[in-house]
């Protein structure tokens, strides 16, 4: 209902402005765009088709040129991108690694060291997300392979359910900012910035989001006391961390090549699918029925991904034609605000299409009518990459349409109300909105590290 509210507040600023004389703003093409994307989505239709259809719809309705004579053209251009190569290359890596039995080996030796802090397991479930999150680069393939892991450890023992859930799915919405995250190469391949420069400015980020979700741990653990477990001894603490070995090599493998300039994105991703397949034969479990398995779940997810791309691309195109994008643009620059009041504005709109927009699609679509707003009120590029991440992140655990906190739903070991996951995930939502404020104020969070390493 916020996405809805702010939608139907921008549309009345533009009537407002083309009734006055302002700037012109394509008010029928923003209210039918509107009109069917609320129809669509309100019927359940799937984002790829509702992205298709409405460029279809809006091509053949407003568009005076014949833009299916450039429809293979357009959409040519992100399907033949050597940089998306990078997207099924990092699915297939975590697939091999779940099936291998290397992310249990991880959640076991991390659990060793941290269920004597106060919150336990908790604090588990955050660290395993997040070294996780170093070599997969997707939000749900994080939720769902760590999940899959940690929910058997939780039955049966007196853990809150609530904050079980929530620790997961606030551990999973790491996945895309944590380098090498996906949305990370989807917006460099929209607006031309270096993905490297992005991995780097995400790196100070990724550890205050995480320092924040494991304050959070602390207090419900400190105001919500359990018995500890005895204590092990340091020999077997010590060999408990072989179990890192796996994640933290693939972690220099791929981080390590990026960074230090020896490969691209694309050609790191393929060093860590190799990697994974490596150590998949170390535990004697490289078998041809994991390579089918491994390969058949990342062309399905490939293929679902590839359809947005195309659908959004296609949309981004039309709208283009007839000046919707420019104009939206140029209205929202020439609002009499300072910048910060501005960005503030698109922030919250971020916020507000995360309430019920997938993160991937919303990314896709918006990002090209924002993008020159950002950047003629003088922001950089590469900090307005890492925030739109970290929104994108906070919608996949945003009631009602989280995509993260279904993904943990459909994979309770006992049946109950999806409220559990949205109140769960409440505290960690709080503290990753109180990061993107952080960010606002000191963007230096993300430019740092860029600036000295650059």
């Amino acid at each position: 209902m916020i996405a809805v509210v702010f939608l139907l507040l921008l549309l009345a600023a533009a009537v407002f402005a083309a009734v006055t004389g302002g700037q012109t703003v394509p008010v029928w093409e923003i209210l039918a765009l509107t009109g069917v994307f609320l129809l669509f989505f309100g019927a359940g239709v799937y984002i790829a088709a509702v992205l298709g259809l409405l460029g279809i719809l809006i091509g053949l309705t407003f568009s005076d040129r014949p833009w299916w004579a450039f429809a293979g053209q357009t959409l040519w251009g992100p399907s033949s991108n050597f940089v998306l190569v990078a997207v099924p290359l990092f699915l297939l890596m975590g697939e091999i690694l779940l099936r291998a039995g290397l992310s249990d080996r991880l959640y076991r030796a991390l659990n060793v060291w941290l269920n004597r802090l106060p919150g336990g397991l908790l604090h588990t479930n955050i660290a395993s997300c997040a070294l996780f999150s170093a070599i997969s680069g997707s939000s749900v393939a994080t939720a769902a392979t760590m999940g899959s892991v940690a929910l058997p450890y939780f039955r049966d023992s007196a853990y809150n359910q609530r904050m079980v859930l929530g620790s997961l799915a606030a551990g999973g919405a790491l996945g895309n900012l944590i380098p090498p995250g996906i949305t990370f190469i989807i917006y460099g391949l929209i607006t031309e910035t270096s993905v490297g420069a992005l991995y780097i400015a995400a790196l100070l980020p990724s550890i205050l989001v995480t320092g924040l979700f494991i304050l959070v741990i602390l207090a419900h653990g400190l105001t919500h006391r359990m018995d500890r477990p005895p204590p092990l001894p340091l020999g077997m603490k010590l060999r408990a961390l072989l179990g890192l070995v796996p994640t933290l090599l693939l972690m220099l493998l791929v981080l390590g090549s990026i960074y230090a300039g020896f490969a691209t994105p694309t050609e790191a991703a393929a060093l860590g699918a190799v990697g994974a397949a490596v150590f998949a034969a170390a535990e004697g479990k490289l078998t041809f029925r994991l390579l089918h398995a491994s390969a058949e779940a990342t062309a399905r997810n490939t293929a679902l991904l590839g359809l947005i791309i195309f659908g959004a691309y296609l949309l981004n195109y039309l709208l283009t034609t007839i000046n919707v994008p420019q104009a939206l643009a140029g209205f929202i620059g020439g609002m009499p605000l300072p910048p910060w009041a501005i960005m503030a504005c698109i922030l919250a709109l971020y916020l507000a299409l995360g309430t019920f927009m997938e993160g991937f699609s919303m990314i896709i679509t918006t990002v090209p009518v924002v993008f020159p707003i950002v950047t003629a009120l003088g922001y950089d590029p590469i900090w307005f990459g890492v925030m739109v991440t970290m929104l994108v992140e906070i919608a996949q655990i945003s009631p009602p349409d989280g995509t993260v906190m279904y993904v943990l739903q459909g994979m309770r070991p006992k049946p109950g109300p999806i409220t559990d996951v949205f109140v769960g995930v409440t505290p960690f939502l709080a503290a990753y909105l109180l990061a993107v404020v952080l960010m606002m104020i000191w963007p230096e969070i993300a430019l740092w590290l860029p600036g000295v390493m650059g």
